[in-house]
């Protein structure tokens, strides 16, 4: 793809600053917010607990809320996927990111793969899904049936990975992911992100997101951020 000269502000609109450690606090969750709003992201992404606070901060901006569902486990059961996507919804969550139950997947069982995802995406709605397909642990041809399926559930994006204890987002990934789905799908980088260098090279290969917790960092194009 032809290399775009990106802005810090351009950069930071297309990052989804992400707050999901263990034991934050609240004071830290109002401060990932308002860094949020300060640098222009596109969305605070932070656990669905915090979706009450978070609300109150960003409210009346164009920072939108994300949330997570099973992650990292992924050993909900459907109803139970769907039931907290509503809540999720209630609380103030425009975007979910869902992990996707590989294991059915890689076991061939591919309708309740494609309908677990399919359940999430009509509990949420408006609300956009964002499935997290861990493209490194599936064979090529699922990685095929992965995409196909999830864009028949009707989600909004498609991610190469969940973390970066799955995979360092590379360009590779979003190609692949990319020249996969149709235009009105969207697609997110996810894992490892912490480089201005490393955003860039995502976005020129047709990620419209990129998901980090080294935002400020990024922006600022400084070195040594820690990424999750």
């Amino acid at each position: 793809m032809t290399t775009t000269t990106w802005t810090p502000e351009a950069v930071a609109a297309r990052i989804q600053h992400t707050l999901i450690a263990t034991g934050t606090t609240r004071d830290e969750l109002i401060a990932h917010c308002r860094e949020c709003l300060e640098y222009g992201f596109d969305a605070a992404m932070i656990a669905g607990s915090w979706l009450p606070e978070a609300r109150k901060v960003v409210a009346g901006s164009r920072v939108k809320l994300a949330a997570a569902i099973d992650f990292p486990l992924n050993q909900m059961t459907t109803a139970g996927k769907a039931a907290e996507a509503r809540a999720l919804v209630e609380a103030g969550a425009q975007e979910i990111d869902m992990l996707v139950n590989i294991g059915w997947l890689r076991s061939g069982m591919e309708q309740a793969f494609r309908d677990d995802i399919a359940a999430v995406v009509q509990a949420a709605a408006p609300a956009a899904i964002k499935v997290m397909l861990e493209l490194p642990m599936l064979t090529p041809e699922q990685r095929e049936r992965a995409v196909a399926l999830s864009v028949d559930a009707g989600v909004a994006w498609v991610k190469n990975a969940s973390s970066g204890a799955v995979e360092t987002a590379s360009p590779g990934s979003i190609r692949y992911l990319r020249e996969r789905v149709p235009d009105h799908v969207g697609v997110k980088a996810s894992g490892g992100i912490k480089s201005w260098d490393q955003v860039v090279g995502l976005l020129d290969a047709g990620a419209g997101l990129c998901g980090s917790s080294a935002g400020v960092a990024i922006v600022r194009r400084e070195t040594g951020a820690r990424s999750y």
